[in-house]
């Protein structure tokens, strides 16, 4: 990744993206793609499944979804979002999820047939599938600063945590992803430090957020006992580096914390990192 300096003249586009959790022989693990090289969004590093909303996200028959409009747009927890782009939000997870992952979240178990239709809404159409809208839970919500810094874009991104449905295999497409893993959210991270694996802000704090956790359980829980936050990190320039600080850094607007760990990241060697090394990550 580069450090960008251009300030984008669009508003940040809605995206959908979800955290596939699995407990492992030795805890909890994490499902990561790495972006092709030559994507112009955060090429070369790994992400968590996810992609912009489509028009056609919000088109949907009802009947293909477990839950109701009203009820999306209840657990999404942003009331000011209009309810037919809630629905889309959730729709869109699901959709990138099985475009970039192969992994379908349906209420009942869904055989792929041989030659059925590849466009996702198509084929849930001429399967008579049901989305399990359910098993999304809205996380956090993350918008890209002013000033984005690894990338020309903005987003306006939805991150819901689902448990990886049994029977089936997670596997990046060869197309936008060139690799995938199954990790523990703090050996990720190891891997980031010792420069194995790019990662970009939120992936860095998001599973920074997961490493406090031993089973998928725990993160369950943990967000049945408290609402989404969004969170607008804010970009400047000090002694010569790029700073992202979040909310509850004295240079962030926001006085009040939203996540533990740390306040800020700073760029040196190619990338952001904490000011207190990677054990800060997951100091409270």
């Amino acid at each position: 990744m580069e450090l960008n300096s251009e300030i984008p003249n669009q508003p940040p586009r809605d995206a959908s993206t979800v955290v596939l959790l699995r407990d492992g022989a030795n805890g909890m693990e994490v499902f990561l793609l790495k972006r092709h090289r030559a994507s112009r969004v955060l090429g070369g590093a790994y992400v968590f499944p996810g992609g912009k909303l489509d028009a056609a996200d919000s088109t949907l028959n009802p009947r293909h979804l477990n839950l109701t409009r009203k009820a999306m747009h209840a657990k999404l927890g942003e009331p000011h979002t209009a309810s037919d782009k809630a629905g889309a939000l959730f729709v869109a997870a699901l959709r990138e999820t099985f475009e970039e992952a192969g992994v379908l979240l349906t209420d009942t178990p869904a055989t792929l047939q041989a030659g059925a239709p590849q466009d996702f809404l198509t084929m849930l159409a001429a399967q008579g599938l049901r989305l399990n809208v359910a098993a999304l839970q809205p996380w956090v919500r993350w918008i890209t600063p002013r000033m984005p810094s690894v990338s020309s874009k903005r987003f306006d991104a939805r991150f819901f945590i689902a448990a990886m449905p049994a029977h089936q295999i997670a596997v990046h497409d060869n197309v936008e992803a060139t690799a995938s893993a199954w990790l523990r959210p703090r050996q990720a991270l190891e891997h980031y430090w010792s420069h194995t694996m790019e990662m970009a802000p939120p992936q860095i704090m998001g599973l920074a957020q997961l490493a406090r956790h031993d089973s998928v359980a725990s993160v369950l829980a943990d967000l049945a006992t408290r609402a989404p936050v969004t969170i607008l990190p804010e970009s400047h320039d000090a002694d010569g580096r790029r700073v992202i600080c979040y909310p509850g850094d004295p240079r962030h607007s926001v006085s009040t914390r939203a996540l533990p760990g740390p306040t800020r990241l700073v760029w040196r060697n190619q990338r952001f990192e904490p000011e207190g090394g990677l054990e800060a990550l997951w100091a409270d």
